[in-house]
């Protein structure tokens, strides 16, 4: 597949954002670079008005940007490459095959990341990862809503659940995840392609959302309704300054929080649904 490259020059404390902002258009890989960030997009995916495109992103964050054709090759290999196993103290840890087994944490997961999103490299994964070692998975049903590689499912099927769905807008996260659930031991995990009503009717005692801030407002009734009473959803994808946008419409939606994590700017928020 042939894909542009958008360099974008970009100061440190802005580049987070600048990514935030990218994951709401289809680009589906991010380098960092020494003055800023190379994001990648299939040439076939290209907004057609990038000047509109360009002038929003520069209402956010002051950047410049250039951009290179191309042509096709095995991108896969190029961001496998670029992939470091990641640690979460000694809870748990997220390798690919190509690296040697991970000693000391209770919980290795292995993931091949294709060019969906999810390895553990970025704050708001991470976030998630570590929160997720204060909820009760054993015997619990669980979904993972925009699951990328499947990392947050295969995680709460190795922490017993009994039952853990997933979902994904993209073709590609869906077969990545189906993979990477065979690939771990736990192949009992349902995976959907597409919206969330592409997921059967059911409610469940933990939801994972690690998705951007227009997925997280739209969805949230229905994340909500699809909690039993008391159930947990973990909202992450959520800039620090979206945080009270967030929280309205979490709270719109008969939610309480429970607790909050931070990284970077980004946030990582824990809510339960009242009874």
């Amino acid at each position: 597949m042939d894909y542009y490259r958008y360099r974008f020059t970009v100061e440190q404390p802005y580049l987070d954002t600048l990514i935030a902002l990218l994951s709401c258009y289809p680009f589906d890989a991010f380098e960092e670079w020494e003055y800023g960030l190379d994001a990648y997009i299939p040439a076939d995916q290209v907004p057609q008005d990038f000047d509109a495109f360009y002038r929003d992103i520069r209402s956010y964050v002051n950047t410049d940007v250039e951009y290179t054709f191309l042509p096709g090759q095995n991108w896969n290999a190029v961001w496998e490459s670029n992939f470091q196993p990641v640690r979460v103290d000694n809870f748990c840890g997220v390798r690919a095959e190509f690296h040697e087994p991970l000693e000391g944490v209770q919980h290795e997961l292995v993931i091949q990341p294709r060019m969906a999103f999810g390895t553990g490299h970025h704050a708001t994964t991470e976030m998630v990862l570590r929160a997720m070692q204060h909820l009760p998975f054993a015997g619990a049903r669980v979904l993972d809503f925009g699951c990328g590689t499947g990392i947050l499912a295969i995680l709460a099927a190795k922490l017993g659940a009994a039952h853990v769905d997933a979902v994904d807008i993209e073709e590609e996260s869906y077969q990545n995840t189906i993979d990477n659930a065979t690939r771990n031991g736990v192949p009992h995990i349902q995976v959907y392609c597409g919206e969330l009503s592409a997921v059967p009717p059911g409610q469940y005692d933990i939801i994972l959302a690690n998705i951007n801030r227009q997925v997280l407002l739209q969805y949230m009734p229905d994340m909500a309704h699809r909690l039993f009473p008391e159930g947990a959803l973990l909202l992450s994808g959520v800039l620090r300054e979206d945080e009270p946008l967030i929280s309205h419409a979490a709270c719109s939606a008969g939610l309480h929080l429970c607790n909050q994590f931070q990284k970077e700017d980004w946030i990582c928020l824990h809510w339960q649904r009242r009874r």
